[in-house]
């Protein structure tokens, strides 16, 4: 394990999809010098895939033109991830979907990526500035997640 508090990582990316990859293996490197375990390391890359694709897709309108921005924080015990992009946000918090509905073909089959990603990490939050021209999710992780 290498000594990461205070650490802070920013990349930038382009609208393209593709580019989350960078993002998850740039998480993933830092979960890895914190000392996570394999397990989460996965829940996190998967978490921060899907919002990077949100950001691409619905934020930016895979305009590309506009950049997607992933700042990692590192603290004792835990990372956190934000994923900003230039969208108006959400209005409220994602409703659990209905997972049976979407199976059987009654719903949408995409629509799950929020709550997918609220399954993964330990925190997740969707916040929007005051003029709607940016927006951001906030993914936290914890290193023990036991002790919560």
């Amino acid at each position: 394990m290498v000594k990461t508090t205070g650490a802070s990582v920013e990349v930038r990316l382009p609208s393209r999809l593709g580019f989350e990859k960078v993002a998850m293996g740039t998480a993933a490197s830092v979960a890895q010098l914190m000392g996570f375990p394999p397990d989460r390391i996965e829940d996190l890359k998967t978490a921060v895939a899907e919002a990077c694709i949100n950001a691409i897709e619905h934020g930016n309108q895979l305009n590309e033109k506009l950049s997607v921005g992933v700042i990692l924080s590192a603290s004792d015990h835990e990372l956190e991830v934000k994923v900003v992009d230039n969208g108006a946000g959400i209005s409220k918090q994602p409703a659990k979907p209905d997972i049976d509905r979407k199976m059987h073909g009654e719903e949408d089959p995409r629509g799950m990526g929020m709550f997918l990603i609220q399954s993964l990490v330990d925190e997740a939050e969707w916040v929007h500035d005051s003029k709607g021209t940016n927006s951001y999710v906030r993914l936290v992780i914890r290193l023990d997640k036991e002790n919560e």
